[in-house]
């Protein structure tokens, strides 16, 4: 009845969106407690904002492996695709060698595969199909993960619901709280179907903090604005020269 659970990856798991007095709590929080209704759980959080594929295997990995979870969240891969340094290789490199510690420590693995961020974001298509070009390089890599070692995965792009408005903060990026809790219910889901028995996470609003117009501006001028103008720095030229791309003529070929 003792179980052990590693998350590691970015903002999102993190618990960024979902608010509680004294800091972030996020799906993989709300995940424990439920497990905790049953089980005795040790909970180890080792993710970080902003994190990359590359932040995990090096700052996160090793945590996460002396904990000897029995299951471990492996989700990140959404800030590598916003970075001018870019690169496909390293990132399946990154995943894969995080993959295989922690499946080799005895942990199942809780993946993902990422939806459109681009069509949330609300982004012109110039600049939402290079993106989601990279979403889809980052999913390939996942699918390649849950091939080799298995775990549950859930797949965001299937999900309908991905573009309820209510289910995203206020920056669209992060969950709100309503999104970590369908993360949360999702993973149980799975877990249960596995045959885990626990108490669902509740897909209702509770314990967080109430979110208003004045909590939005000021997540918005505290980590929004900052955000978009250290991705505008990194990820601007590249934009530019996507969008360039993809409006500029096309040249018939000369016989």
């Amino acid at each position: 009845m003792y179980l052990r659970f590693a998350a590691l990856g970015d903002s999102a798991t993190v618990g960024l969106g979902d608010p509680v007095p004294g800091g972030w709590r996020g799906w993989s929080r709300l995940l424990s407690s439920a497990l905790a209704t049953s089980y005795d759980v040790s909970y180890c959080n080792v993710a970080v904002s902003g994190a990359t594929s590359s932040d995990v295997l090096h700052g996160q990995l090793a945590d996460a492996v002396a904990h000897r979870p029995d299951l471990a969240s492996l989700i990140v891969g959404v800030n590598d695709t916003m970075r001018a340094s870019w690169n496909p290789v390293r990132l399946r490199d990154d995943l894969m060698t995080c993959a295989s510690a922690l499946h080799d420590a005895g942990a199942t693995l809780l993946t993902a595969r990422f939806h459109d961020h681009g069509s949330v974001f609300g982004l012109p298509g110039v600049l939402a199909r290079p993106l989601h070009a990279r979403i889809e390089v980052v999913n390939g890599v996942y699918d390649e993960v849950h091939t080799t070692f298995g775990g549950h995965r859930v797949d965001l792009a299937a999900r309908l619901d991905v573009f309820d408005r209510a289910l995203w903060s206020v920056d669209r990026l992060h969950p709100s709280e309503l999104g970590h809790r369908a993360l949360a219910r999702a993973y149980a889901d799975l877990l249960a179907a596995e045959g885990l028995a626990f108490e669902a996470p509740s897909l209702l609003p509770e314990g967080g903090q109430p979110l208003g117009w004045r909590q939005d501006l000021a997540w918005l001028v505290s980590e929004g604005a900052p955000w978009v103008g250290r991705r505008a720095r990194d990820l601007g030229p590249w934009a530019v020269r996507m969008a360039w791309e993809e409006t500029r003529p096309r040249r018939t070929p000369v016989a």
